[in-house]
């Protein structure tokens, strides 16, 4: 019996060493991405079955894409608004009052000149003293004149001085930060390869990444997680720009990704956590006043059958206050409800059904 346990101790030696020798680089495995999870929000998008590695990567550049060229618009936009609402810096001058009031000043002294010139008539001796005092009040006069315009004048200096002013500061506050940067980056000379290094490791760390690939466990199904962030545009508005851009445009900007859908609610999938989670969700699209709207449950699922699918669409209808109805044919606004696995991914859409149901195959192929 001890004769036959040596060359098994043996055998488990050899085999964990074996072991290590196959990990490559003497190294764990890495793991697949993370799975799915309540909580999060991004995007739920459908893909060609077996190509979603492909298409997950494909989709991060696609949503990253549009989400700059949003944030720049928004950028834009604001610009121009500021500076519609700056006054500009000009002196304007109103042809009409100013001859109005000239003409008045002359109609006045006019009148004053002709008292003098009449008593000149009546009075027959008249001196060059007489003279003098006649055209003192007129004198007078212009200079008061010249003293009010010389005032509104640096009234009106002042006001654009301050204006100029203001805007200098904001201005110099803007750049400031770009001046740092551009001093910082003069100051540390860094070479090409440390720089590249430097990007590695930011794409690398998750924490500092925009948008994460998360799986879902479901074939033909990816689900890309936008990290949640104070400032900017979310997934609905990315995913609006997005259909409304390309049914323009008619751009093909993918191979593998068929649907891209806007998840900002993520829960368990059952009535009592759908009927929770969504709260927050049908008072920001649906508020008190827009008491008008119509809307529609757009509801998939796929690996779960156990899960009854009126239940599910009747507690996210219940879910939306009585006085707004239920449109299957018109409906301003559409409840995505999409179930993988034991999940459920929850967001509201626009004009579902004029941008092809949101598949950008079918809203960039050429129209028949």
């Amino acid at each position: 019996m001890a004769a036959e346990n040596k060359p098994r101790s043996n055998n488990d030696g050899n085999a964990k060493k074996r072991k290590q020798r196959y990990l490559p680089h003497n190294k764990a495995v890495k793991k697949g991405s993370y799975p799915l999870h309540p909580g999060v929000q991004g995007f739920f998008l459908t893909c060609d079955g077996g190509r979603e590695r492909q298409a997950s990567q494909e989709a991060i550049n696609v949503v990253d894409t549009f989400y700059e060229e949003l944030v720049d618009e928004d950028v834009v936009d604001k610009k121009c608004a500021v500076e519609s609402i700056k006054p500009a810096n000009k002196i304007i001058k109103f042809a009409d009052t100013d001859s109005s009031s000239d003409d008045d000043d002359d109609a006045g002294n006019d009148s004053k000149s002709e008292k003098p010139e009449e008593e000149d008539a009546n009075n027959d001796n008249q001196t060059s003293d007489d003279n003098s005092s006649a055209k003192k009040p007129r004198l007078e006069t212009d200079e008061v004149k010249a003293e009010e315009l010389v005032a509104d004048d640096t009234e009106k200096k002042s006001i654009d001085v301050a204006l100029c002013e203001n805007i200098a500061k904001e201005k110099l506050v803007e750049a400031a930060p770009k001046c740092e940067n551009l001093v910082s980056n003069k100051t540390e000379e860094k070479s090409i390869d440390q720089l590249i290094e430097a990007e590695i490791k930011e794409m690398g760390d998750r924490s500092k990444r925009r948008f994460v690939s998360l799986d879902t466990g479901c074939n033909g199904c990816i689900f890309v997680q936008m990290l949640k962030r104070d400032v900017g545009p979310g997934p609905a508005e990315i995913v609006q720009y997005m259909m409304t851009s390309l049914a323009t445009s008619r751009k093909h900007m993918s191979r593998f990704i068929l649907r891209v859908l806007p998840v900002e609610v993520t829960c368990y999938a059952s009535e009592e956590e759908i009927s929770k989670a969504i709260k927050p969700l049908i008072s920001k699209y649906f508020p008190v006043e827009a008491t008008a709207l119509k809307f529609a449950v757009q509801y998939g699922a796929r690996a779960n059958t156990g899960i009854d699918r009126m239940k599910i669409i009747n507690a996210v209808a219940k879910s939306v206050p009585e006085p707004r109805k239920v449109d299957l044919s018109n409906p301003d606004k559409t409840i995505i409800v999409e179930i993988c696995k034991t999940l459920c991914c929850i967001g509201v859409v626009e004009k579902y059904k004029e941008l092809s149901k949101y598949n950008l195959r079918q809203l960039t192929s050429p129209k028949p």
